[in-house]
């Protein structure tokens, strides 16, 4: 009789153990929740007209929960060339803008472009983009007013 007793003791001790291995734990009152995810997420890729620079943009945004990040490139800028005149170089156009902000879906937003642009020069560029069906469409608001439309990739 003792011997059963035992065994159904150690039974149910097992048992409890087991159950308790299978609930979940509860998260940590402190943990980060994850950001809600956006309509417009995703990697988005294209190329602008050339405005008034004659210049087009090769635009690559990535859009994660809302935030923007990406660059655009100038394929026709031209670096520093050897200057045999000895006279003032003219200065490097831009070839790459860095774009950032923040994406809502079914309205305009504005993003921040700053050039990546050695010495005193600091040049920036304000952009309005929208969501519109598959695509989304980015434009320059100053500068040489360029306009991309953009598609998911």
């Amino acid at each position: 009789m003792k011997k059963l007793l035992a065994l159904l003791v150690i039974a149910g001790t097992v048992a409890t153990g087991a159950a308790a291995q299978n609930r979940a734990a509860p998260p940590p009152s402190g943990a980060p929740t994850p950001a809600p995810a956006s309509p417009l997420d995703g990697t988005w890729r294209g190329t602008s007209d050339g405005g008034s620079c004659n210049a087009p943009l090769d635009y690559v945004l990535t859009i994660e929960a809302g935030f923007v990040d990406g660059s655009a490139y100038d394929t026709t800028a031209r670096g520093p060339v050897p200057n045999p005149n000895k006279s003032a170089p003219p200065p490097p156009t831009p070839g790459l803008w860095q774009i950032h902000g923040v994406a809502k879906a079914g309205a305009a937003f504005n993003l921040l472009s700053l050039a990546s642009v050695k010495g005193p020069s600091h040049q920036r560029m304000q952009l309005t983009a929208r969501g519109d069906g598959q695509s989304l469409i980015v434009s320059e608001t100053s500068g040489c007013k360029r306009t991309a439309r953009l598609s998911r990739s």
